[in-house]
């Protein structure tokens, strides 16, 4: 692990790009961004725009490694390069912004209230893959809808689970059990979720250290006692459908927990905007989410 960009990560200020959206929200991604299904045919023309579109946002002069820490990055985006660079190396030697990995392959069916990860069955080989491009950690998605405690348990085991084989093979990982903003038991189910996530840093080695991506609490600074933690490099937290607005708002109020924005980040951006009119956008919205993740 680059003792360089584990520093940057554990104490500059500034917050996480998330720039991971997979196959299934691409399209909603690129609508969002102003370019709609019937402008374009089948899945290599779909990746070859949102890489565009990546591209554009990552090469912009407002997006710098003053104010973002990290981004992470959907497989094939890691696979692609950025101006005749990888795009990994690209993060880290050109905008000295420390790149991660989504690995997940997506969500299983609900069950006892949460959805668990599929299976990765060949993550080993995309762990080592990651590792010789660059790829400093990982981030991994489950998601609970209701305060039930098994299936809170289960996916948090998950996590931890998946998370030590990944600091095994030298890399970062990012926990990501998202609380649904919608869940009519939301504060049951984050005091539950805390409670588990506890348990499993207790099973960590000496040595070892996560990070933690969450949903933004509904009681502010609950996270505090994990931001805290000796096992956490940092808490992170997720827009999870708020608008920017409201993300950046409620996340303000939740002392030490920075951003690690998708949909929020690129809110008001889209194709049709001149270099300067999305350059503009961009730094205002990077200006606005920085703000929220220091304060």
């Amino acid at each position: 692990m680059n003792p360089q960009q584990l520093e940057k990560v554990k104490s500059a200020r500034g917050f996480i790009a998330a720039l991971d959206q997979s196959g299934g929200s691409t399209p909603k991604a690129l609508g969002l961004y102003g370019i709609q299904p019937e402008t374009y045919s089948g899945e290599q023309q779909m990746f070859d725009l949102i890489h565009a579109m990546r591209t554009r946002i990552i090469t912009s002069p407002a997006f710098n490694g003053n104010r973002i820490l990290g981004a992470i990055l959907f497989e094939q985006t890691m696979d692609r390069e950025i101006e005749g660079r990888g795009s990994a190396d690209y993060l880290w030697s050109v905008k000295q912004v420390v790149p991660f990995l989504k690995v997940d392959k997506g969500l299983a069916d609900e069950a006892n209230g949460a959805q668990m990860m599929k299976a990765m069955p060949n993550l080993d080989a995309l762990l080592a893959r990651a590792k010789a491009k660059g790829i400093f950690g990982t981030k991994m998605r489950s998601v609970v809808k209701h305060a039930d405690a098994k299936g809170i348990d289960d996916v948090v085991a998950q996590q931890f689970t998946i998370g030590k084989q990944i600091l095994a093979a030298g890399l970062m990982p990012i926990i990501e059990p998202e609380v649904d903003i919608h869940a009519t038991d939301k504060q049951a189910t984050e005091r539950l979720l805390k409670a588990a996530i506890l348990k499993h840093l207790d099973t960590l080695g000496p040595q070892q250290q996560v990070m933690l991506k969450l949903t933004i609490p509904s009681v502010d600074d609950f996270y505090a006692d994990l931001v805290k933690h000796p096992k956490l490099v940092r808490v992170v937290a997720l827009s999870g459908g708020y608008s920017r607005d409201e993300a950046n708002t409620l996340l303000a109020r939740n002392h030490g927990v920075i951003a690690s924005f998708s949909r929020a980040l690129t809110e008001g951006l889209t194709a049709q905007q001149s270099a300067q009119e999305f350059n503009r956008a961009l730094d205002a919205s990077i200006a606005s989410i920085h703000q929220a993740s220091v304060t």
